[in-house]
């Protein structure tokens, strides 16, 4: 732990995902609760905050993790950064002289910049962190994002309330800003190589879905996503008919579930740091989905409270190793020129099983019972299991001998 932390760069990404996760997460409930306002809670609206959000990961992924090969990470962070900025102070100046609806500008940008500035973070992370310390480090990062899992609500909703949009986007613009000074500090990006020949980028894009393809990890992991992708967008829209039907209670209480999963993931990304060592990569993948698969096969059976509550507890607490054990196997088993596109390629595959099935899941909810909702995510989950046994059974062989090795 102490050479992980005296490590400059793990330093520098941990302030830097600090403030950027401020600066998301007082825009997201800050936009919402604003557009809520504005519209009287319009359907359409809210949901082209999530459009706004999620479309550009569709779009922009695989083009943001190509360019993110091509180009100097430390560079293309900061970069992002400073836009994002500017973009926001952009719409503050839009929403003090014009119209309100530029909010939706500030959404789209940063979540579009994004898909250039997190794969160039997971470069990073393959350059200057030990093979031996990736895992660890994950575990750190994702804890991270777990915490403001709980605390990120609550603060975009205090900011709002208490000092309006236009405090909320200033604060928006100067967490990113932070962030890109922050990165000024990292390490310089090394001088590209003088006999790296010049490819065009349509010839990247394809060499990246080659590499993937060629390297049975990475292939195994995109069908793992696909899965998993699948059977969280089934039941994600429908905690709220979980409170309703199965529980008797009103639509309210939905907030202690998502409480209770919120403090697990903080947990559970705590207690996944301090055995990171102990567990290879895919051994915490698989655990973790099995567990979530038996969490959701009791939380869509559970007509009490409490069960509920322990149901998604548990859930939480393993989701961290969930994502830690993925990030790891795809630092460690892919090449620092291959980081950007793998990313780009395997992500798009989680979020659009995701999206497929959430945009199917009401339409299946008034077909079937709920009960029958969540143990088809659940056996989705119990095959993600089944695709990744091969790894988990032969172990999986690192690029850089990291805690991928067997």
């Amino acid at each position: 732990m102490g050479a992980l932390f005296g490590n400059r760069f793990v330093q520098a990404i941990l302030l830097s995902g600090l403030f950027l996760q401020i600066g998301i997460w007082v825009r997201n409930f800050a936009v919402l609760l604003f557009v809520m306002d504005q519209t009287g809670g319009d359907p359409f609206a809210v949901s082209m905050i999530s459009v706004a959000e999620f479309a550009p990961i569709f779009i922009f992924s695989f083009i943001g993790g190509t360019f993110a090969d091509r180009w100097k990470p430390k560079r293309t962070m900061v970069w992002c950064d400073v836009l994002s900025a500017v973009s926001v102070f952009a719409v503050l100046l839009t929403l003090v002289f014009a119209t309100w609806k530029a909010v939706f500008f500030a959404t789209l940008v940063s979540a579009i910049l994004s898909q250039f500035s997190q794969p160039s973070g997971m470069r990073l992370f393959k350059t200057h962190v030990p093979g031996e310390l990736i895992q660890m480090g994950m575990s750190i990062y994702q804890t991270m994002f777990a915490l403001f899992m709980v605390l990120g609500p609550i603060l975009g909703t205090f900011v709002y309330q208490h000092y309006g949009i236009q405090t909320a986007i200033f604060i928006m613009g100067v967490a990113f800003l932070l962030s890109a000074a922050v990165l000024l500090f990292l390490p310089a990006d090394p001088a590209p190589s003088e006999n790296k020949p010049v490819t065009r980028l349509k010839e990247e894009m394809a060499a990246g879905f080659r590499y993937v393809l060629s390297k049975q990890v990475l292939s195994t992991l995109g069908g793992c996503f696909l899965t998993a992708g699948l059977a969280l967008g089934l039941i994600q829209p429908l905690g709220v008919f979980l409170v309703t039907e199965r529980l008797g209670l009103p639509k309210e209480n939905i907030q202690w579930l998502m409480t209770a999963n919120g403090v697990a993931m903080i947990i559970g990304g705590v207690l996944a740091m301090t055995m990171s060592k102990s567990f290879k990569p895919q051994t915490m993948l698989v655990i973790g989905m099995i567990v979530s698969a038996a969490g959701m096969v009791v939380t869509g059976l559970s007509t009490s409270l409490w069960l509920t509550l322990g149901a998604q507890f548990v859930s939480g607490l393993v989701l961290p190793a969930i994502q830690i054990g993925i990030n790891t196997m795809i630092l460690s088993n892919t090449e620092e020129s291959y980081v950007g596109r793998v990313n780009g390629i395997l992500s798009p595959l989680f979020m659009g099983g995701m999206v497929l099935t959430m945009s199917m899941s009401g339409w299946l909810k008034s077909m079937f019972h709920i009960v029958a909702m969540y143990e088809t995510a659940a056996v989705l989950f119990v095959i993600g299991v089944l695709v990744m046994l091969p790894l988990y059974r032969g172990g999986v062989r690192s690029e850089a001998g990291s805690p991928g090795e067997a």
